[in-house]
């Protein structure tokens, strides 16, 4: 399956800053239906009134992480076969050996550019490549 360029995909961050850089390196890609939510759980909220194609995600936020969000994704049936990308400035190995068991599908450290958020979207659906 090629990557749906039209698919919602939602963008958590708790600094408004860093969902301008995603969501403008997201349409930089040729995304254009982007959403974004500040924490894990306004994230949660939206994701059960809407399905998400795709879910990038920090990591450190308050109250509810994005390790928490994606704990939680990956437990509500309707929701735990939603791609998720977990962003973050820490490259602590335990990091991301919990994200990876917790069912994160890839993992990008911060700083990034178009071309790394496009490699791991393409790596998250594999067919993109060649679309």
């Amino acid at each position: 399956m090629a990557v749906d360029l039209s698919m919602p995909v939602l963008v958590v961050d708790d600094y408004s800053t860093m969902i301008r850089i995603i969501r403008n390196l997201l349409k930089q890609l040729g995304f254009d239906n982007i959403d974004d939510a500040s924490d894990g759980s306004a994230a949660l909220n939206k994701m059960r009134g809407k399905k998400y194609g795709l879910v990038i995600s920090d990591w450190n936020m308050e109250p509810m992480t994005g390790y928490d969000l994606l704990r939680e994704v990956r437990a509500d049936p309707n929701l735990a076969t939603t791609p998720f990308i977990m962003i973050t400035a820490e490259s602590k190995t335990e990091n991301v050996i919990a994200a990876k068991k917790a069912g994160v599908n890839n993992y990008i450290v911060k700083p990034f550019n178009a071309a790394t958020l496009k490699t791991k979207i393409e790596a998250v659906f594999p067919d993109m490549a060649s679309a």
